[in-house]
């Protein structure tokens, strides 16, 4: 049976600790003094593996016999005499030195890696198929750079790791607890800058394959839009799918893998465009009376926010769209902009009727919306 290291945690925070002294940010704020200490590993009692304040890991000079330490472009890669192999990743940022000629790629039994500033590394671990369902995956290098302990667990459920006490024993042998199954359809609504899209994108960014759904009007040349696309994309992991569409019904048809959809109230702005509702005459019609059955421009709107209601419900896919919050924002000041909020708000809560899990997000907190 592969798996005999023992791999003993006697710190799991960055360099200098968290809290870190002098720091006077919230999240150090909220902790004791000496909650966390700098990483420290050691496996089996005899191999020592300890990053030096704000470098890449260091080999030791010597390993005792039976163990071997190969660099690799992720950090260091330790078998042990039953071929166990755990992964001591770089920190972001750092460099672990150039690929050993005699590296092979083959999945790790333990993974210990700085999810805070990159947690699409796990993903790409995952894609490599170096991290998999049997793999256990620890979070340490842990500092303020989480707002709270209770966030950093939020974080790490959504990507399959885990965070531990300082000073635990993990033994190797022991496969990765099973990751509770992720919600099928989830719907992330907030305001303006709110920090909804990040949301989003947390909940995804540690899976190997997913596509990102690019909404928008049918003005492709529009620079505003062109500039969100690409902040978007820079912002995402490199190997994620980009598909800049309007015709999400289709989409939520055909698709079975992740996918994250930003956002539904461009998508709805889109339809309006291409229904021709922004001039409808309808918008006049005295408070109260309903349009025909898909007699007027938004008659055909709501036909498409139906079927793409329909979809949604559904749909094979794992998804995670973003909306925006219309109803505690300004009343529009014109009557296609009052029409526009209501179908948005319509449409959203259409499709948090039909998700397993809706969430605001107000000023970068997030707040679940219980059914």
């Amino acid at each position: 049976m592969r798996g005999l290291v023992k791999v003993l945690l006697s710190g799991t925070a960055g360099p200098y600790g968290w809290p870190e002294p002098g720091c006077g940010c919230a999240s150090c704020g909220r902790l004791p003094a000496g909650h966390r200490l700098p990483t420290a590993v050691v496996l089996d009692d005899v191999v020592r593996l300890a990053p030096p304040a704000g470098l890449a890991l260091a080999p030791p000079a010597t390993l005792p016999k039976g163990y071997r330490m190969t660099v690799t472009p992720d950090g260091y890669a330790v078998s042990g005499p039953d071929r166990s192999r755990v992964l001591h990743a770089a920190p972001p940022g750092g460099r672990a030195g150039e690929p050993s000629p005699s590296w092979a790629e083959d999945a790790y039994d333990l993974v210990l890696i700085d999810l805070l500033d990159r947690p699409q590394r796990l993903g790409d671990l995952r894609r490599r198929g170096l991290v998999t369902d049997r793999t256990r995956v620890v979070a340490v290098g842990l500092d303020h750079r989480a707002p709270s302990e209770a966030e950093l667990s939020r974080r790490l459920a959504f990507w399959g790791a885990e965070v531990v006490a300082d000073g635990t024993t993990l033994d190797t042998r022991r496969p990765a607890p099973a990751r509770a199954p992720a919600p099928k359809r989830v719907l992330v609504l907030g305001g303006a800058r709110s920090g909804k899209s990040e949301e989003a994108e947390t909940r995804l960014i540690a899976e190997p394959d997913v596509t990102y759904v690019a909404t928008g009007p049918t003005g492709r040349l529009d620079e505003d839009w062109l500039a969100r696309v690409r902040a978007h994309r820079d912002r995402r992991p490199p190997y994620w799918a980009t598909i800049e569409t309007t015709e999400l019904e289709a989409l939520l048809r055909s698709e079975s893998g992740p996918l994250l959809i930003d956002g539904i109230g461009t998508w709805l702005a889109a339809v309006f465009d291409a229904c021709g509702a922004w001039d409808d005459p309808a918008h006049d019609r005295p408070r109260g009376r309903k349009p025909g059955r898909f007699g007027t421009a938004l008659d055909a709107v709501a036909a498409r926010c139906e079927e793409l209601v329909a979809a949604w419900r559904r749909t094979r896919a794992q998804v995670v769209a973003v909306s925006d919050e219309v109803g505690l924002s300004v009343v529009p000041a014109t009557a296609a902009g009052r029409v526009f909020r209501d179908a948005l708000g319509r449409l959203n809560r259409g499709l948090a009727e039909e998700s397993e899990e809706a969430l605001l997000v107000v000023a970068g907190r997030v707040l679940p919306l219980p059914i």
